[in-house]
């Protein structure tokens, strides 16, 4: 996860988007309105120097970083979607989306509700 000092002293999503260039930034708001479309009830926040949604807890994080965008759902989506997550590198809790590659919204969203239904459950 991308834990930069240079992030630290940011309070707000906006002001984090505004840290990188223009073409960057249209991608993050992509990210963040797909995020917010999936899970409207949603809070948003800055946590561990990166934008995070959170709805009861932490339902997605995500950083900026060298040559991609990182995409933090929790491991149990990156299991439940990882034949449609084959083109991007991952690790147990974390996708790259390649900063040269179109984002896959649709997927993103998908992995928001998959997110919300799975705290949803664990709250019951």
């Amino acid at each position: 996860m991308n834990n930069s000092n240079q992030y630290l002293h940011l309070n707000t999503i906006d002001e984090y988007h505004q840290c990188f260039s223009e073409d960057i930034q249209i991608k993050l708001q992509q990210i963040r309105q797909t995020i917010l479309q999936a899970a409207p009830h949603a809070t948003e926040t800055i946590s561990y120097s990166m934008p995070a949604f959170k709805l009861k807890k932490v339902l997605v994080y995500y950083a900026v970083c060298k040559n991609h965008i990182g995409f933090y759902p929790t491991p149990k989506p990156i299991v439940h979607f990882q034949e449609q997550l084959q083109a991007f590198k991952t690790t147990k809790g974390a996708i790259q989306f390649p900063l040269d590659q179109k984002l896959p919204l649709a997927l993103i969203k998908k992995m928001v509700k998959f997110r919300v239904a799975d705290l949803l459950k664990e709250g019951k």
